[in-house]
């Protein structure tokens, strides 16, 4: 099983707030965001890791180049920046583009259990993709899902007067929606949600997974969310 991290990002409302520490070495349940998120996707049977970072977070490049060189996970890493997490995820193509994966950004917290469900429904999907849901809506800018009685995903907006689900950023795609992406990418679109919507109108058959609470990183406040949802 494939899996990707996205850990480009500056962090900058953190830091706005005083936090010291790169959002991917961010402490929450005596681990870091980047090393939770790796020892869940060895605990589901990860066979390789793609991992981009930006190059201004020196100490996180060198902390993955340090789990690299001990071999003990199959990690792909690259030191890059980028514009938005659309584009990072277009720089680890190459290394995702042979079989299924799972996509996250580093800073998602969800509950092992509900994850390790998600893997397995993601195995078994017939569609194009398996896209990870919440009815939890924490978020400043959240990306609303629409869906059919039988949860495919017919439309993703900004705005939504009867609000169900929004995007939880757990993203299962097949190596086909590279195509859709690099059209994103000529067109000079930015976000990971235009993305999305792209998919839909390319007619990819997306699946929605409902995870009851899924959330990010984005403010000092959310680390100690984190920890108590985490600690239940």
């Amino acid at each position: 099983m494939k899996y990707a991290i996205l850990a480009a990002g500056h962090g900058s409302r953190l830091v706005q707030e005083g936090e010291t520490s790169p959002k991917p070495l961010i402490q929450v349940g005596g681990e870091s965001l980047i090393d939770r998120l790796l020892r869940v996707f060895m605990t589901n049977d990860a066979t390789e890791i793609a991992v981009i970072c930006n190059p201004q977070m020196t100490a996180v490049a060198a902390y993955l180049e340090t789990i690299q060189k001990a071999g003990r996970i199959p990690l792909r890493l690259m030191v890059r920046s980028t514009p938005s997490s659309m584009h990072s995820l277009w720089e680890l193509r190459h290394w995702l583009d042979e079989a299924p994966f799972i996509l996250t950004t580093v800073d998602t917290i969800f509950q092992e259990q509900a994850f390790a469900a998600y893997v397995q429904a993601f195995r078994q999907m017939t569609s194009d993709g398996l896209m990870g849901v919440t009815d939890y809506i924490d978020d400043e800018r959240p990306l609303y899902v629409s869906t059919d009685a039988a949860l495919r995903i017919t439309d993703f907006t900004d705005t939504s007067d009867r609000p169900h689900y929004i995007s939880a950023g757990i993203y299962g795609l097949t190596p086909r929606c590279f195509e859709t992406l690099g059209r994103c990418i000529e067109r000079g679109e930015q976000r990971m949600r235009n993305f999305q919507r792209a998919l839909i109108a390319d007619g990819f058959r997306l699946q929605a997974w409902p995870f009851s609470k899924v959330f990010d990183i984005d403010h000092v406040s959310d680390i100690q969310k984190a920890e108590q949802f985490l600690s239940v």
